[in-house]
């Protein structure tokens, strides 16, 4: 009797959930943003951020996941567009963050994920689809947001009266981690 409790006990947590932290690796992870501009379009990569990230290691549900940087760290591959940017945010040292607040399952089955994300000391609540996979140890969150840097109190981007970047942005983002 002893022996089929314990058995049952034993599925029973080997089946549970459990509480886990994902120790981001930022050199396996890509955080980018993506720009329009007239006649042209350019990427700029987050070289370096913190990452916080928690959630169930089981189910992949998060519980956490805030994210913090600098935009002094968002290389676009040009020197001169990098500087204007921090100009642009007001000079000094401009940061961003996002804090995660929920998630859930769509209509249609995707997994979508809510957060407030702030710029330009401007926070806004956005919402976006993502996946999380996990094999073995590690873990990769995938996923794509649409933001209007309008709506963060910044300026359209006007250069030489003919140049514009248009406003709507996308955020593109591969964390990989291992599970703690």
């Amino acid at each position: 009797m002893k022996a089929i409790i314990a058995s049952a006990i034993g599925l029973a947590m080997a089946g549970a959930s459990f509480a886990a932290t994902l120790e981001v690796d930022q050199a396996r992870s890509r955080i980018q943003v993506d720009a329009k501009a007239t006649g042209h379009a350019f990427t700029g990569t987050l070289a370096k951020y913190t990452a916080v990230v928690s959630g169930d290691g089981k189910s992949l549900a998060p519980s956490g996941f805030n994210l913090a940087w600098s935009f002094k760290d968002l290389d676009s591959a040009d020197a001169k567009r990098d500087k204007e940017m921090i100009k642009w945010l007001g000079g000094g040292d401009p940061k961003g963050s996002f804090k995660f607040i929920k998630s859930w399952t769509d209509s249609k089955g995707a997994t979508q994920a809510q957060g407030t994300i702030t710029i330009n000391g401007v926070s806004k609540t956005i919402s976006f689809p993502y996946t999380a996979k996990r094999d073995g140890e590690w873990v990769t969150i995938d996923g794509k947001a649409s933001l209007d840097y309008q709506n963060f109190s910044l300026p359209i981007i006007r250069s030489m009266a003919v140049m514009t970047v248009d406003p709507k942005l996308v955020v593109r983002f591969h964390v990989v981690g291992k599970v703690k």
